[in-house]
């Protein structure tokens, strides 16, 4: 069993693999892991960052925003919820279930997210905790593979145009659920540059929304003739 399963408090481990969609088909769990996946997707960026800026003390921080963008995105994460064996552990409903929840990166991604808070949690807030178990998943993915990922992520490419040319103050992200079912919702996602709104998406989650709005930004920029590399 991989070291991110080993509970104190077996109630946090099945509270972060239980998704919403189970909840609705099982009422007597009331509770599911979305408010883990919040914490744990602020884990991952503080520890990627931090992870990236020890071993890279060459890379500007353009580079180094990139690199972090591709070690914890969808993808990725999915693949370290496969590698810790989460992907047979979560909780779904039937619907989710009978849509192929069991390699729905998305959902995958999601549970990482939340057994990572939950992990953090366990151990009393420890943040060496639960770096030393996700740090050896970051050195497992091949330079080769953040390299190529990091070079097409279109929310990077669009801050980077921002802090080129407008202001140095990240694009903001507004984004709002508006439909779709427990298993599959969908969602919308406007940018804002100093509150002027410069694109819109949608997606199967936040951030595949968010990205969509920043492909949306570069899109309309690079039709209005604005330089962009």
């Amino acid at each position: 069993m991989h070291p991110l399963l080993i509970f104190k408090n077996e109630k946090l481990l099945r509270l972060a693999l239980t998704h919403r969609s189970y909840t609705h088909e099982n009422p007597q769990f009331d509770s599911h892991n979305e408010r883990l996946e919040f914490l744990g997707d602020a884990l991952l960026n503080y520890l990627s960052g931090d992870y990236l800026y020890r071993r890279h003390p060459e890379k500007e921080e353009d580079e180094l925003t990139r690199r972090r963008s591709a070690l914890v995105d969808e993808k990725q994460l999915a693949k370290f919820a496969i590698e810790v064996g989460l992907d047979v552990r979560m909780h779904l409903g039937k619907g989710a279930i009978r849509d192929g929840g069991f390699q729905n990166p998305n959902l995958l991604s999601s549970a990482f997210e939340a057994v990572v808070a939950a992990y953090y949690l366990d151990r009393k807030s420890d943040i060496e905790a639960i770096r030393a178990i996700i740090e050896p998943l970051f050195d497992g993915v091949p330079e080769k593979v953040v390299i190529t990922r990091s070079n097409v992520d279109s929310k990077n490419r669009f801050q980077e145009w921002v802090q080129r040319n407008v202001t140095h103050t990240p694009p903001k992200y507004i984004t709002v659920q508006i439909g779709g079912v427990s298993h599959a919702p969908e969602f919308i996602a406007k940018v804002f540059v100093q509150d002027k709104e410069y694109g819109e998406g949608r997606g199967r989650n936040k951030k595949e929304a968010e990205k969509a709005a920043a492909e949306n930004a570069l899109a309309q920029l690079l039709s209005n003739n604005s330089k962009i590399r």
